[in-house]
């Protein structure tokens, strides 16, 4: 049996960022990974980067063919950066698929090879897979995709179809719409967006539609099968036709190969991997990090897990998830839209006292600048303590404007501050000032 100060399964952010911090510290250190192609994890590979990388080739309005090189060089550059930068801190980089034979003995698999591995320290960061309703035919018919298989399409669909209307599939939508692809959106929420805005929600829903993109709600479908090549896509009222068809409903901790049973980590009612403060697990030693724990599903999440579990490790284990503060998130539709803390509606429901102020972007000399007067920003505040109690931010450059606030938020500043910030002209996030102006 070989023995290790610690064990990381997965290349994720944080298992990957863990893994080389302690290495460097002098401890032994393995990081075990299935698939070559996951070297850096699944933002590196499948999600935040090479989606992004598509989107802005798409804007630069590149083809198909194009786009996808684009992806591919960007994805593979990364891939092999991180692999170097890993092995390179010392970590024993391990080919393998990797279980549990126990509380603290893990089993790795490589075609008929077999090995016994274990450590005082033993990470779990095996992220997130693709949530498959049970619909009969979606995975066994022509042409259906998840997040993953979409990526890696051979040729543009003439028509798309997209089950489930959020963050993914609407960033997907008006990815594809704008390579040429006529999509459709079957969403089985009654309600666009729920947790946004609503005036904003229904602004991003007119802005998707303006573009090209139809967009259903209360879409219940019954069952997905091949006319041919194409994807029919039965619900309950009527029949959809599509040349491919991509379904986003959700992601959901990729825990069924790790043999859990074998071992007593508790698991969450919604299937995650159950952790305390310090993304301990019900077994001491062992921790879970990122997706697979069941928090938000956000690579900049995973690598504030990598900081509580590093500081347990190597330090006073004084930051926790207690000390984890707001977190910002983008969709990035277009034009993007952030947000932080709460909304309207949640303040009301929280009972505190409150204000809110709304500008538009065709107010803002920037947007003139731009030529795009789409989008708003939103402030919602407490009237008596006079903190921010969250923005949504809907407009070109939203994913960088929301950190400001983040910070903010984070630090007590009032916003009344903002009212009287220097900000540099002409720029978006010069509006904070007026915005704040309540």
């Amino acid at each position: 049996m070989l023995i290790y100060d610690l064990i990381v399964i997965g290349f994720g952010k944080a298992g990957k960022t863990l893994a080389a911090k302690m290495a460097m510290q002098g401890k032994k250190v393995a990081l075990i990974e299935r698939s070559k192609a996951m070297y850096g994890g699944t933002c590196i590979n499948i999600a935040c980067i090479p989606t992004k990388t598509l989107l802005v080739a798409a804007e630069k309005g590149l083809s198909f063919e194009e786009v996808m090189t684009e992806k591919n060089a960007v994805t593979s550059r990364l891939n092999g950066k991180n692999y170097a930068t890993i092995s390179g801190a010392g970590v024993d980089i391990i080919d393998a698929e990797a279980h549990f034979l126990s509380n603290k003995v893990i089993e790795i698999v490589s075609g008929n090879q077999k090995q016994e591995l274990t450590a005082e320290n033993i990470v779990i960061n095996t992220g997130a897979i693709s949530n498959i309703l049970p619909i009969p035919g979606l995975t066994t018919s022509k042409n259906v995709y998840d997040s993953t298989g979409i990526q890696n399409l051979d040729r543009l669909p003439k028509s798309l179809g997209i089950l489930g209307g959020g963050n993914i599939g609407l960033e997907f939508a008006g990815l594809f719409n704008k390579l040429g692809s006529k999509v459709t959106v079957l969403d089985a929420a009654d309600t666009f967006l729920p947790r946004v805005e609503p005036s904003i929600a229904a602004m991003a829903k007119q802005y998707m539609e303006e573009d090209g993109i139809e967009i259903l709600q209360n879409v219940f479908t019954q069952e997905v099968k091949n006319d041919g090549d194409e994807v029919n896509v039965v619900t309950k009222n009527k029949s959809f036709h599509f040349d491919a068809l991509l379904y986003a409903t959700g992601r959901k901790p990729n825990i069924e190969p790790l043999k859990l049973e074998n071992t007593d980590i508790q698991i969450t009612d919604r299937g995650a991997i159950q952790v305390d403060k310090h993304c301990q697990t019900s077994v001491s030693g062992v921790f879970a990090v990122g997706d697979v724990n069941g928090g938000l599903q956000f690579t900049y999440v995973s690598l504030d897990d990598f900081r509580i579990v590093f500081s347990y490790l190597a330090g006073d284990g004084s930051y926790t998830l207690d000390n984890r503060k707001n977190v910002p998130t983008t969709m990035f539709i277009a034009p993007p839209l952030a947000q932080i803390g709460l909304t309207e509606a949640q303040a009301k429901e929280q009972g505190l006292p409150y204000a809110t102020k709304e500008i538009p972007v065709s107010a803002m000399p920037r947007g003139h600048v731009n030529a795009d007067l789409r989008g708003t920003f939103k402030a919602v505040v407490n009237t008596e303590t006079k903190e921010i109690l969250g923005a949504t931010i809907f407009s070109q450059g939203a994913q960088e404007i929301i950190n400001i606030l983040t910070v903010a938020m984070d630090n007590n500043i009032p916003y009344t501050y903002f009212t009287k910030q220097i900000f540099t002209h002409p720029t978006l996030a010069e509006n904070l000032n007026d915005l704040f102006a309540i």
